[in-house]
């Protein structure tokens, strides 16, 4: 009876013995795989603190300094908010601002729609669609400044193909008030596509079982991308608008290359105004506190598009 008795109890010191044996090599898997990834990603965030961290905390630095390029190995002096109260009262400036906001607006809000509208249609069942979605990303394998040379010859007022094609002498990047329109358009047409892009991997990834009970309800085409297809949407609309927002605020090349902030400041953005301050006119300091401003518009902008997304979700 006693070794009847005996025998579970070893049987059970082996089990126990065997779960220690797992739990030890499950430990040492997950110490392994730590150690990998901090092996990885660990000189990644160092090679990232050293190319971005760097440079970003020398320019807020500079932000409050009285630096010139004769003081660079002397050192500036703190003038504090010195340089942020000589940016609010340059009228060229405010201007500036003016302008940045009102472009990034007009040409975010004309690239969701165009793009929400091209990935309905490629995601529809329409003739030749592989050979459109094949395309839709010529615009975007091109070169900024390419398209901006190229844009800058089909709009010359004397042998451009735009003109041309409408029959008139239109000066487009002459014009003050034509320029910055010029200038957007060439924007929207090369960054549309990823807009549509993004969103039609977004309406490919949609359950299909919504759409089909508002089918079964009666609903029409209209109410149901309306009611059912855009809510499902919507994660990969902030995700658009917030990127473009951030691209198109700090839009510098087609704007430089196509009309260099002319004619008469008309396309003078924050982005050109932030360059000639800093290249063309040296002034460091006022340019690293125009970056800052930039910056703090684009983060405040997203955060409260974030926020406004997320309380129209929860209502």
């Amino acid at each position: 009876m006693v070794a009847h008795h005996m025998e579970p109890a070893g049987g059970f010191v082996a089990a126990v013995d065997d779960s220690n044996d797992v739990e030890r090599r499950n430990a040492w898997i997950k110490f392994q795989d730590r150690i990998f990834v901090s092996l990885t990603i660990v000189p990644t965030m160092l090679a990232s603190a050293l190319v971005f961290g760097i440079p970003l905390v020398f320019s807020l630095l500079l932000s409050f300094q009285g630096w010139t390029i004769d003081s660079a190995l002397f050192g500036g002096r703190f003038v504090g908010l010195s340089n942020y109260q000589d940016l609010f009262s340059d009228p060229l400036f405010r201007s500036s601002l003016m302008l940045t906001i009102a472009y990034t607006l007009a040409t975010v809000t004309a690239e969701l729609v165009l793009g929400l509208g091209v990935a309905l249609l490629l995601n529809s069942r329409v003739p030749f669609v592989r050979v459109f979605r094949t395309a839709l990303i010529i615009p975007m394998m091109i070169t900024p400044i390419v398209a901006a040379l190229t844009w800058k010859l089909l709009l010359d007022p004397s042998y451009g193909l735009v003109n041309a094609l409408l029959g008139t002498k239109t000066v487009w990047l002459g014009d003050p008030d034509l320029a910055l329109f010029a200038v957007g358009i060439v924007n929207v047409w090369q960054n549309t596509p990823f807009v549509a892009i993004l969103l039609l991997a977004g309406l490919q990834s949609l359950p299909s079982e919504p759409v089909e009970a508002a089918a079964v309800d009666g609903a029409n085409r209209w109410q149901t991308f309306r009611h059912v297809t855009l809510p499902l949407l919507m994660p990969y609309v902030v995700v658009a608008v917030l990127l473009r927002t951030i691209f198109e605020f700090r839009s510098f090349e087609n704007i430089w290359v196509m009309t260099g902030g002319g004619p008469a400041n008309s396309t003078k953005l924050l982005s050109v105004y932030t360059f000639e301050a800093s290249f063309l006119s040296f002034d460091l300091t006022l340019a690293a506190a125009a970056s800052w401003v930039m910056l703090l518009i684009v983060l405040i902008f997203c955060v409260l598009f974030i926020l406004a997304t997320k309380r129209k979700e929860i209502q």
